[in-house]
This record gives C-alpha cells, structure tokens and sequence, in this order.
C-alpha cells in the first residue's frame, strides 16, 4: 500500500488540475447513481482521489465519506469541499474506509477496482460493509479486447516498464465478464449495467448485497 500512496501522493497536483477527459460520460455515471441514492443515505466513496465526484454527489444524501489511499489526494479534495459539513475526506484503503464507521447505505468505487491488487478481498470487505439491499456502484476501465484504441495497446506494452521505474501503479485490465462474475461471486445482485464512455468500456455497475 504505501508504494501505490506514494506514486498519488506524487501525482495528486497533476491530478487535479487535469480536466475530465469525456464529460459527458461522467455526467451521466454521476446521473445514474443519484438515481439510486436517498437523501437519507451515508455513502461512502473508495478511490476517491480529488474529491470532484464527492462534491457533485454529497448534496443529495445525509452524510458523504470520501477516502483515498493518498495523503496528497485528501488534502487537495479538503481544499476544494469548502464549508460542506456532510462531506468528510479520509485517508485509507478499502478496509481502513470501512471500518471509518459503523454503517454505509451504499458503496460507491469509481475507476478504482483496476488498481486493487486483491479485488476479491476488497469485494469481500465491502459485501460485509453494507446490509441486504444495499447498493455497491462503481465504474471500471475494461479490456477492450482486439477493439482497444491504439493508444491503449501501446500503454498496455509500455506499463510492466513505467511500474518497475515507479512510473506507474498496479493495474489489471479485466474483461468485463471477469469483473461481474467477481462482483456476483462477493455476494451481490447486478442491477444494471453500462459502459460510459463505451471506448474504451468503462464498465458502470449498479449491484445489490444479497
């Protein structure tokens, strides 16, 4: 863990002054999950970086948990929250997060399930975070398989390289039959599915804990 803090923690300004690279498929993600969140919810959010989604999506619920493995992350997203008091940032893993407080009403991770090196851990840990009906929503960058744009192809090749300089964090690149059959495996019910933007897929996943 405190390679892969390390690398954000070097990355968090960079990060955040990058714009959203298709924002209309981010719009539309962040309108599908409100959809499915209550004003009443706690939500937490894994992965959360910057705390741009965080700041769209607290408004519409009781209380908003933001976490990220990076110190460096946290204290950008702190900068840009502002005085909303239902918003907090922590610092932590999936576990760490978690154990943050005594119930959630839905999980959220966000273009971070690629970057876990024990996904069926983490998928373990947030099954037993929530309650029967509660909702995991994420969203995860796919292998596009021989339909991958070129500038994918050649990052594939070149990150072995960028990760054994530090240039580059863990990353598994699953196809999206994988990463649902996992999700199902951990003890949840798909509700609905979707690949925003579809190009590469970055797979939208709305499941229930069974």
């Amino acid at each position: 863990m405190q390679n892969t803090a390390k690398f954000w923690d070097d990355v968090a300004e960079k990060y955040a002054k990058s714009p959203i690279k298709d924002m209309e498929a981010y719009d539309f993600t962040l309108e599908r999950t409100l959809s499915y969140l209550k004003k009443t919810d706690h939500v937490l959010e894994l992965g959360g970086g910057t705390g741009t989604t965080a700041i769209r999506l607290a408004p519409h619920v009781k209380q908003y948990t933001g976490s990220d493995i990076s110190s460096a992350m946290t204290e950008v997203a702190k900068r840009k929250q502002g005085d909303a008091t239902i918003l907090i940032f922590i610092v932590g893993d999936v576990q760490e997060a978690i154990n943050a407080a005594d119930d959630y009403d839905a999980v959220l991770a966000f273009n971070l399930l690629h970057l876990l090196k024990d996904l069926d851990g983490a998928l373990k840990a947030i099954h037993g975070s929530l309650k029967p009906g509660d909702l995991f929503i994420s969203k995860t960058i796919s292998n596009p398989g021989r339909n991958a744009p070129l500038k994918l192809r050649l990052m594939k090749m070149i990150l072995p390289l960028m990760q054994l300089v530090g240039k580059a964090p863990y990353v598994n690149f699953m196809s999206i039959t994988d990463l649902e059959s996992r999700i199902e495996a951990a003890g949840f019910k798909i509700l609905e599915t979707g690949n925003y933007p579809a190009r590469p897929p970055n797979r939208f996943i709305v499941a229930e804990r069974i």
